[in-house]
């Protein structure tokens, strides 16, 4: 499997759960800013307002959008390609979050753990995914049907 992950500049790496995982086999990260454009191709694209990800979609390429919900209608303008909305079932995240701009859905969870979640749907559980992640046995706990997918 192939993984894009589009990301937004104006997000600080440091604080993205996706950048341990720079310069993993299979994941290829791209910045979008000003007029530039993304052929994705032919992907999965995890979205909230997808029909559910299921083990019939093994053997597609993945889409993570990586921003704040916010700015995802706005992120996702800059990429091309025929892209079918998959949705993560119900999962619990264990990222603090405590934003001061908008609230999060209540279904949302940090990149890092979507990207896991979807990854262990088509293929299987990846551990190495969440192997720098500060809240993975949390998350792993609140979650155990990920470790059986």
């Amino acid at each position: 499997m192939d993984i894009l992950i589009v990301r937004d500049p104006k997000e600080p790496t440091k604080k993205c759960s996706l950048t341990p995982l720079r310069g993993m086999a299979g994941l290829r990260f791209v910045s979008v800013r000003g007029s530039l454009r993304v052929d994705a191709g032919r992907r999965l694209w995890l979205h909230p307002e997808g029909e559910l990800l299921s083990a019939a979609d093994r053997g597609g390429d993945l889409l993570l959008i990586d921003c704040s919900w916010r700015k995802l209608p706005a992120m996702a303008k800059h990429v091309d390609g025929e892209l079918l909305r998959r949705r993560l079932p119900p999962l619990v995240t264990a990222y603090p979050r405590r934003s001061k701009v908008a609230e999060d859905p209540a279904q949302g969870l940090a990149s890092v753990e979507a990207l896991y979640a979807a990854v262990a749907i088509l293929e299987g559980p990846r551990p190495e995914l969440l192997g720098r992640y500060r809240w993975a046995e949390a998350f792993l706990a609140a979650n155990p049907e990920l470790a059986r997918a």
